[in-house]
């Protein structure tokens, strides 16, 4: 039954991995290859909305490390990915240079109007691509590990860990909203001109953001899977289970929980960060609690505790939310929770629960 199983998750994993791949090759080749006036161009709007929706789906991957094989129903994922999104969106503002509205080659558009004289501390070194993208997990992990560290050591967990990482989110989101913390206020960071020097505006620099999409999500797949399917998945399994049994047999529980929050938390973080120059704006609204909670529900309808079932609901909610805010904008919410609902009460297992159900009756 064990090795069926495997076997299972492995056709899955394959099966993910290769539609993941196709996109990544056909999608750039249809962009750039094809001529705008055939049917068959994929336009650059386009690239860029599904390379938004890649990003959510590793998003979804981390929130599912934690809830699906954890068991910790973590509402502030959104607050991780918003940092790492931040991290990344301070480089590219300080790319801008003398650029800006206002031409000051040091500080942004938004400290001149607010009629800062300097840089503040905490932006030195962002005007450096590879000390981002250190900061993109650096900031995500720390504030991770520090609150897991607090509350894993005093046990809270169920409900009250699910509120106490909404009312983190919520926290961060009312300082970010002040003009004084140094981020843009309510208007957040955004008129990016370039990463790396490449202008944002090309086409090839979208395809290029939309493929290091698909390589994120691959690499943040293949490492989740490989936590989950090696001894350390299985003691998380077995505190999602039997936490005080699992304690009580020696495990250490804290420290497990602590190293997967902490890992997820970092997911998240780089998957803010390869949303922002391809949505080009990042701002204090990326911390609310409703995206967590959304977050939960595109794990949920996907399946929770495959990974991938968790990064195809992510793909399929979002791809509906842009059809249905453009056709019909007013019954968006309606639908969401409807569909939320029948997905509860008939696949209790997601939509990866179909082809589970399908493989053992086969």
């Amino acid at each position: 039954m064990l090795t069926s199983r495997f076997v299972q998750t492995d056709n899955a994993d394959r099966w993910f991995l290769g539609v993941l791949l196709l996109i990544g090759v056909v999608v750039p080749v249809l962009n750039l290859l094809v001529p705008p006036e055939s049917l068959l161009h994929f336009s650059t709007y386009n690239v860029t909305l599904l390379g938004k929706y890649l990003t959510y789906a590793l998003l979804a991957i981390a929130a599912d490390l934690v809830w699906g094989y954890l068991g910790i129903l973590s509402l502030g994922h959104s607050a991780f990915f918003a940092l790492g999104g931040y991290a990344m969106g301070m480089y590219l503002m300080r790319q801008v240079g003398d650029r800006g509205v206002y031409g000051d080659p040091l500080l942004p558009d938004f400290m001149v109007f607010l009629n800062w004289q300097e840089l503040p501390w905490f932006w030195y070194g962002f005007d450096m691509f590879w000390f981002a993208l250190l900061m993109v997990m650096v900031v995500p992990g720390v504030l991770a590990y520090i609150f897991g560290y607090l509350a894993f050591k005093s046990r809270v967990s169920g409900v009250y860990l699910s509120i106490i990482t909404q009312a983190l989110t919520y926290a961060l989101m009312l300082a970010f909203f002040r003009n004084e913390m140094g981020f843009g206020g309510n208007n957040g960071l955004t008129d990016f001109k370039d990463i790396l020097g490449f202008s944002l505006r090309e086409d090839s620099t979208r395809i290029v953001l939309f493929i290091a999409s698909v390589v994120a999500l691959a690499l943040g797949y293949l490492i989740s899977r490989y936590i989950v399917r090696s001894r350390l998945g299985l003691a998380c399994v077995a505190i999602r289970d039997a936490e005080s049994r699992s304690r009580f047999i020696g495990y250490r529980v804290e420290k497990i929980k602590l190293w997967v929050f902490t890992f997820s938390a970092v997911l998240a973080g780089v998957a803010g960060a390869l949303y922002v120059p391809q949505v080009g704006i990042i701002n204090p609204g990326e911390f609310s609690p409703l995206n967590s909670i959304e977050l939960i529900v595109w794990v949920a309808i996907g399946g929770r505790a495959t990974l991938y079932g968790a990064a195809i609901g992510a793909l399929l909610v979002n791809y509906s939310k842009s059809y249905f805010t453009t056709v019909m904008p007013e019954i968006w919410l309606f639908t969401l929770g409807a569909l939320f609902i029948l997905v509860t009460l008939y696949l209790p297992k997601g939509i990866a629960g179909i082809r589970r159900h399908k493989a053992a009756k086969g």
